[in-house]
Formats: structure tokens, C-alpha cells, sequence
């Protein structure tokens, strides 16, 4: 005998989450790899796109360059972000605070600002360069790979720092006391004792790392000069679509799917049997360095917080420069300012609305999927958890593909409307807001509920009026930092968008491309202004003093 459905809101929430991933996340990956495998001029069948990738080097040399930045950018972000953790977890580091704040905001701003600030330093008329070249010396070039490594390098590793920072602070100092009862002191206990403990939180953050560089639009876009890679070699087929490049874009897409998929399965399954639980009974002591030690630690990691915070301070320096045409000049002005506001306020305005009308709907389904995939387990539940993890690997410029070709005729017209950067927004940004929605739901315990509903309140009462208000204070601080990364967002924006739904960051690209620096440079300050507020905003909300992943 079959088992009736029993219809109420929960059964109503699964389906509709189920619908929501099918719709705007399967049907989109299935639309993208039908176009991958189809022939551009008959529609057939075929491997053409494919074969046609692989035989010339001018395209297959792009992904051999993706695979070399991203993985140098990666060994690099490992070892800066787990020196800089080891030293401000276990020293006293002065204005220790100050960094963290400083390091968290040099990870939230867009890494094309930080490409662009390189321009106007390190460029052809950057001002270092300028500079040297008064006393003959030649500034190395910041263009190509080694400009693309040092911006994306300065803006990823503090993703390594805050997970091995929070790692480290879950050691017990029994572990270290025994070693060095053994023994075992110096350079020698932490590589045999602390880096083990904390490798497979390293693996987790350099997948973070790693799928960021590699799919990372703006910066190769603005400073490869020829070194091109993935993205912005999808980019350019797709737009391009000079004799239905669109379906050769598609199977470059498609492989990307395919490379960022198995290096994800491979890290899951590397940390996955190498994982275990520390339970931090007495967290190790913060100790004091002395003498050239303490110098040299000090001068380190400041030297390093300067440099990833130069792309900020030069954005908004610069911005009160005086331009003539794309050209800055000698004083000081606000005419950058009055620009943007009148030639591009609406793109101002594209860019709070969007992300907070996606963020309004990611906190709700956030939650509600949250209870679902912890509270009311089954298949159809795991379902939707395995579903939302696959926003982490498809890079944005993929995703915004995606989306055109499923949603670009009838009877779902959606390209060219607000609607779909907002559901990319959504896609994008809703697995961050479900796992931190359902860690907090771990966290509390179900006995609230069961008494809630044991004195009469219905189970739907009871979660509006119990479990989401426990939940909402972290979930709001985890939205708030999904919320940044919205307003920052580029990759997808920049296939999606036309003229009247452009967004600030997609300007400040455009606005670079045609060497109008004093608007990209006014509104970079705008965005990066807009990230501090939004951050002070994260810390009186959560009541923290960091921020950990």
C-alpha cells in the first residue's frame, strides 16, 4: 500500500527547494553541456567543440596557464596564511585587532580592484614607475603572470589564515607539553606536530583559495595582457559569438565544471580520511617573542597588511584626483564623484538592490532548507543538501552562461532582466548562508522545540517563533558577509548584465577598460567604503572580534 504525502508547509518547502536547484541550477548545467556537445552549424551531435579546443594550442595553452597561476597562487597563499596564523595565534602581536580587521578586508574587496590599484602603481604610467624612471630604473612589469600572482596571492590568503587561525586555537597545549617532554622543541615540534593537527583544515582552505584563482575573471582580464586563462577565454568566445562561438564557449565552460568538480571530490576524499575531532581542553598559551625575533615577526606581518591594503587606499586617494579626460593632473577634486552620480547612480542603485533583495530571499531559504537537511531527515532531504553543494564548484563566469542559455527564449525569457543577476546572486551565495544556518542549528538543541510544541504551539509556530529567532543573530552576521560578496560580484555580472541593469562593479570594469580611472577609482571607494561599514556592521551584529570559516 502506498504511503499518502502528508501536505503541509515543510512537505511545500522541500518542494519548492527542490524546485528552485532543479530550475535555476540542474536545467542550467544540463543546458550548458547539451551546448557543449552540439554541433554549431548542424545541431547534431558531436565532440567537434571539444576536439577543436584540444588541437590548438591557443586554447588548450589557457587552461595549462589557469592550472599554473592557480597553483602557485595556492602553494604561496598556504605558506603566507599559515605563518601569519602560527604567529598571531600563538605570539602577541601589537594592535593584533587592527590586522585581523585590516586582513578581513582585503578579503572581502573584489580582487579587479586590487588589479586595477597595481595598474596605477606599477603600470606603464603607475606612479613607482614613474618615479624610477627618473633615476633610470626600470620597474618590473605587473602585467601578465606575475602581476596576476601577486594580486591574487594578497587577496587569498587570509582565507588561509582564518581557517588555520580558528584550527590552531582547537589544539590542546597537552599535545605540545608531551612533545616537548619527549623532546621535541623548536621548528622540529611544528613540523611534526602542529601541521599535521591542522592539515586538513589547510586542504579546506586551499580549496578555497584554489577555486577562487581559478575562477577569477577580473584580475587576469585586467593585468594577463596576454596570459590568458579559462575565464577569460570563455568570456571572450561567448561574447564574441562570430560564427556560434557561443557552443565552443559552452564546452570550455563545461571542462571547467569538470576540472573544479574533481579537484573538489579530491579534496573532500582527502580530507575525509584524514579528518578527526580536537576538543581543545586547555588551548595553548599566547607567548611573547623578544629581541630580532619579535622585529622581524612584527615588520612581516605588517609589511604584509600594507600590501594588501595598498589597492584600497590607492582606489580612494585617487579618487580625489583631478582628471583631465582619462588623465590625472596636478590638485584635488570632486568631479569623479559628481560623474558617477549622475552617469552611473543607476548602477549605484543596481548594486544594493539586487544583493539585498537575493540576500532577503537567501536568509529565508537558508533557514528553511537549514531545518529541513537537520531536523526532518530522508532522501529527499539529502537530496537538497547534495544539491546545494553544487554552487561551490562552478565558477561565476560558467554560471552566468549557464543562465543565458537555459533562460535566453520563451516561455522563461530572463536574459537581459534584473531577475536573473539576482538568482545568480542567489545560486551563488545561498550554500555559504545553508551551512552556517545549519551549524547554528547543531548547536541548538531540540528539547526547546519539543517543549514548545509539548505546551500547544504548532511545529510551523514554533519555528517562526523559536528556532528562527535562536537562529537569526547567526545567520544575519553569516548574510551580512554573503551580502559583501554580492555587491562585489563581477564574474557573472559581466555576461548577464546590459545597459540598464549594469551593477557598480560591472562599471568600475568598464570604466577601467576605457581608462576613465577617476569614475572606476570613485566608485571603487564607494564599493570599498561600502564593505568597512558593512563588516562594522558584522562585528556589533555577531559580537565578535574576528571572523572565522
Amino acid at each position: 500500500m502506498s504511503r499518502k504525502i502528508h501536505w503541509d508547509f515543510w512537505t511545500g518547502i522541500t518542494l519548492l527547494s527542490i524546485g528552485v536547484f532543479t530550475l535555476f541550477l540542474i536545467y542550467p548545467l544540463f543546458s550548458l553541456f547539451v551546448s557543449a556537445f552540439q554541433d554549431p552549424d548542424t545541431g547534431a551531435w558531436s565532440m567537434q567543440n571539444f576536439a577543436h579546443f584540444f588541437d590548438r594550442k591557443y586554447y588548450y595553452q589557457s587552461m595549462i596557464n589557469s592550472f599554473s597561476v592557480t597553483t602557485c597562487v595556492t602553494i604561496l597563499a598556504v605558506i603566507i596564511g599559515t605563518i601569519v596564523a602560527y604567529f598571531m595565534t600563538l605570539y602577541k602581536i601589537k594592535f593584533k585587532n587592527v590586522v585581523e580587521i585590516c586582513i578581513v578586508i582585503s578579503l572581502l574587496s573584489p580582487p579587479f580592484i586590487g588589479a586595477y590599484s597595481w595598474i596605477l602603481i606599477g603600470g606603464r604610467n603607475g606612479y613607482i614607475t614613474r618615479f624610477l624612471a627618473e633615476y633610470g630604473i626600470d620597474f618590473p612589469s605587473i602585467y601578465g603572470f606575475a602581476g596576476i600572482l601577486l594580486v591574487l596571492t594578497l587577496k587569498l590568503y587570509p582565507f588561509i589564515y582564518l581557517y588555520v587561525a580558528g584550527a590552531m586555537k582547537n589544539i590542546d597545549s597537552a599535545l605540545i607539553e608531551a612533545a616537548e617532554s619527549l623532546g621535541c622543541s623548536g621548528i622540529r615540534k611544528v613540523i611534526t606536530i602542529i601541521v599535521p593537527l591542522i592539515t586538513p583544515t589547510i586542504l579546506a582552505g586551499a580549496l578555497m583559495v584554489f577555486m577562487n584563482a581559478m575562477a577569477d575573471f577580473g584580475t587576469p582580464m585586467l593585468i594577463g595582457e596576454g596570459y590568458n586563462v579559462m575565464p577569460v577565454m570563455i568570456y571572450s568566445e561567448f561574447i564574441n559569438e562570430v560564427g556560434d562561438q557561443a557552443n565552443f564557449a559552452a564546452a570550455m565552460a563545461a571542462l571547467m565544471v569538470l576540472i573544479t568538480s574533481t579537484i573538489f571530490m579530491l579534496q573532500k576524499y582527502i580530507v575525509n580520511r584524514k579528518s578527526f575531532t580536537m576538543s581543545s581542553l586547555r588551548p595553548m598559551q599566547v607567548g611573547e617573542l623578544h629581541g630580532w625575533k619579535k622585529a622581524a615577526v612584527h615588520l612581516f606581518i605588517y609589511l604584509l597588511v600594507a600590501l594588501s591594503l595598498i589597492p584600497q587606499l590607492v582606489v580612494i586617494y585617487t579618487s580625489f584626483l583631478k582628471t583631465s579626460g582619462s588623465i590625472f593632473v596636478d590638485g584635488y577634486s570632486l568631479d569623479s564623484y559628481r560623474t558617477i552620480f549622475e552617469n552611473l547612480g543607476t548602477a549605484i542603485s543596481n548594486t544594493y538592490l539586487f544583493s539585498t533583495t537575493a540576500m532577503v530571499v537567501i536568509i529565508f531559504l537558508g533557514m528553511t532548507i537549514a531545518y529541513l537537511t537537520t531536523r526532518k531527515k530522508s532522501w529527499l532531504t539529502d537530496l537538497i543538501d547534495t544539491l546545494s553543494m553544487f554552487p561551490y564548484i562552478i565558477p561565476g563566469s560558467v554560471l552566468g552562461i549557464t543562465l543565458l542559455l537555459a533562460f535566453n527564449e520563451e516561455p522563461l525569457l530572463l536574459s537581459g532582466t534584473a531577475a536573473i543577476i539576482i538568482i545568480s546572486l542567489i545560486i551563488r551565495r545561498l550554500p555559504y548562508t545553508l551551512r552556517s544556518s545549519s551549524a547554528i542549528l547543531y548547536q541548538l538543541s531540540p528539547s526547546m522545540e519539543e517543549a514548545s510544541i509539548s505546551l500547544g504551539a504548532s511545529p510551523l509556530k514554533t519555528f517562526f517563533k523559536i528556532t528562527a529567532v535562536m537562529m537569526l543573530p547567526g545567520v544575519m552576521s553569516g548574510a551580512i558577509l554573503s551580502w559583501i560578496t554580492a555587491i562585489n560580484e563581477l564574474s557573472s555580472s559581466i555576461i548577464l548584465f546590459t545597459g540598464a541593469t549594469k551593477t557598480m562593479s560591472v562599471a568600475i570594469y568598464t570604466e577601467v577598460i576605457r581608462a576613465s580611472y577617476g569614475t572606476a577609482a570613485a566608485l571603487s571607494t564607494i564599493l570599498t567604503l561600502t564593505t568597512i561599514t558593512a563588516m562594522v556592521i558584522f562585528f556589533k551584529v555577531s559580537g565578535r572580534h574576528d571572523v572565522t570559516l
